[in-house]
């Protein structure tokens, strides 16, 4: 099996695709990940609002912002929506529960949402909050706790 890591140039691509693509849908979890087969990196987005009757819209868009991001690194076709109930949404949204920072995380050789992974990045969720009274904060120092997936 080979293992090709996920390099600085497709995070940063994936970083200003999630910037553009939060204002379109406010995205609860967004994570590359690799797994155990032969399968390829992808960026794996979830929101609570996607639905089976609108992710396909999601997908439009994701089309209409890839020329705008204008960068080699960004594949669109390299992106999954997840929408409602979701193992692998869970995983994230656990982690971001587990470990509230403005900082992502990296995961090696583990199961993630049930899946054997040769790797994960997830990137923290955008909105900040304090730790102390749950409410936003003036400093970008803990990340929100998204929502859970619908059950």
């Amino acid at each position: 099996m080979d293992q090709v890591p996920l390099v600085s140039e497709k995070i940063d691509a994936g970083s200003k695709f999630l910037k553009r693509f939060r204002k379109y849908a406010p995205i609860q979890a967004a994570f590359w990940m690799k797994p155990v087969d032969d399968r390829p990196w992808r960026l794996y987005l979830w929101s609570d609002q996607f639905t089976d009757e609108n992710f396909d819209l999601a997908y439009a868009e994701v089309l209409r912002l890839a020329p705008l991001i204008d960068d080699p690194n960004f594949d669109p076709f390299e992106v999954t929506i997840l929408r409602g109930k979701n193992s692998l949404a869970d995983a994230a949204v656990e982690l971001y529960e587990r470990h509230p920072a403005p900082v992502p995380t990296r995961f090696h050789g583990r199961t993630f949402g049930g899946i054997g992974v040769e790797e994960v990045y997830v990137y923290p969720p955008p909105a900040v909050f304090s730790r102390a009274n749950g409410r936003k904060s003036t400093q970008r120092r803990r990340a929100a706790t998204p929502k859970r997936p619908r059950r």
